[in-house]
């Protein structure tokens, strides 16, 4: 059995990893794929969007299932493309993916739908829309309407930080294409976390709870990132909370795709702000979330491909995944400067220490080879995954590993996990 993933970062290797270790024992072909991929199988030269290419490989070899992992061919239509030509592809369609891909279109299916979620305007003329801005007043939330690399949104903690971001996408290009539209949205009070979901085109299935920490620096500060660690489950998503997430938010949006003639299959993430159990969507991502999916595989337990096969089949049910008890943590170690600007081409070193930990598997995001040598090439570098028999475990484990791994410049954030620890009334020290 040969699985083609695609991607190349944290996600597409846990996704990789999770696959190789099925009963099935597929032959793993990555693209790009990173330095951790080429441990599981066959690195190919072909970049994620590169959709000639990658259906070109697959016309020749035929793999037998293809996993897309990232946002950007999803968006593209990589799915349809490859479908049209019998091939099995486990990934939303161009329209479905819209949910991400476009933030104005998230919000107006939300709207219709009656799914929980703040009030929002759309704005292309960054004069009207600061002026809404000063009606509404701060906190504020400035996104760029379409694929922004997780960096598109702005947090705006005073009227004149959502001027500036607004000012940035529309007139700086600061997003290109993706800001040249921005949705200003009410801010949502409470906790975030996150709830991925298996979707066949009528059954969803919940996956196990995460929460993600996207601010760069400790106590949530500094500009967002594409998520600096994870950890699950989140005891915040308690059962009221994934009863009113599954009807308020997943039953009502695929009926409203419904009415559109748009099937959704694949997995669908809703990242929530969660107040008084009642949680509302901030937004939706047409595939696994990234660190959390890192975190929530380590505790899957068993073989996942029978759950992609029944969603691509229209199979899909609860018996098909169960979880491990044990909680488990991502700590993502980052490029100095990230998410500004950062240097590439730095040697990785004591990834196999950090590896022989126990119940830790590190992930591989913005790696590269070179010759034997594994090199920083990108900015979230490493996702260091750790499972333990409680919350404290794991963290200690995971801190563990990060700390005997070395490269120029590195960083990473000693709170993961600060608030379930605040809830469970831990003071969690790792220095």
């Amino acid at each position: 059995m040969k699985i083609l993933v695609v991607g190349n970062g944290g996600r597409e290797h846990a996704l990789a990893w999770k696959l190789a270790n099925d009963r099935a024992k597929p032959e793993i072909f990555c693209t790009p794929g990173n330095a951790g991929t080429a441990e599981l199988g066959t690195n190919l030269d072909f970049g994620a969007t590169d959709l000639d290419g990658i259906k070109g490989w697959c016309l020749e070899n035929q793999p037998d299932l293809v996993v897309i992992g990232p946002e950007a061919p999803l968006c593209a239509g990589l799915t349809d493309i490859l479908e049209a030509e019998g091939l099995r592809v486990f990934g939303p369609s161009k329209a479905a993916a819209e949910l991400e891909g476009s933030k104005q279109f998230a919000k107006e299916i939300m709207k219709a739908a009656g799914v929980p979620t703040s009030a929002y305007e759309t704005f292309t003329d960054p004069d009207v829309a600061c002026a809404y801005v000063r009606e509404r007043g701060a906190p504020i939330v400035v996104k760029a309407d379409g694929l922004a690399a997780g960096k598109g949104v702005t947090v705006a903690e005073t009227v004149e930080q959502a001027e500036a971001a607004i000012r940035d996408a529309l007139e700086g290009n600061a997003f290109g294409d993706a800001g040249s539209r921005v949705v200003i949205e009410d801010f949502l009070v409470g906790e975030e976390a996150s709830i991925l979901a298996l979707i066949d085109g009528e059954h969803v299935v919940m996956l196990a709870s995460s929460q993600d920490h996207k601010r760069i620096f400790e106590k949530d500060e500094g500009p967002n990132t594409g998520g600096m660690g994870a950890y699950s489950p989140a005891s915040i998503v308690n059962e009221t909370v994934l009863k009113k997430v599954k009807e308020e938010v997943y039953d009502r949006t695929l009926a409203e795709l419904k009415k559109r003639g748009i099937t959704y299959k694949g997995v669908l993430y809703a990242g929530l702000m969660i107040e008084n159990d009642q949680p509302s969507v901030v937004e939706f991502n047409c595939r696994f979330g990234d660190p959390e999916t890192q975190a929530v595989l380590a505790r899957w337990d068993g073989d996942m491909l029978p759950a992609i096969n029944g969603v691509i089949d229209g199979t899909l049910s609860e018996d098909l995944i169960s979880w491990k008890d044990d909680h488990s943590v991502c700590v993502v170690m980052v490029a100095g400067g990230y998410p500004g600007d950062y240097a590439k081409g730095n040697e990785i070193q004591n990834l196999d220490k950090a590896n022989a930990v126990d119940d830790t598997v590190v992930f591989h995001a913005g790696t590269a080879l070179e010759g034997e040598k594994v090199v920083t090439a990108g900015g979230r570098v490493l996702g260091i995954t750790s499972l333990g028999e409680d919350l404290l475990d794991a963290l200690s484990k995971a801190y563990i590993s990060v700390e005997t791994i070395s490269f120029k410049d590195h960083f990473y954030r000693n709170d993961i996990a600060h608030r379930e620890l605040k809830r469970l009334g831990i003071d969690f020290n790792n220095e």
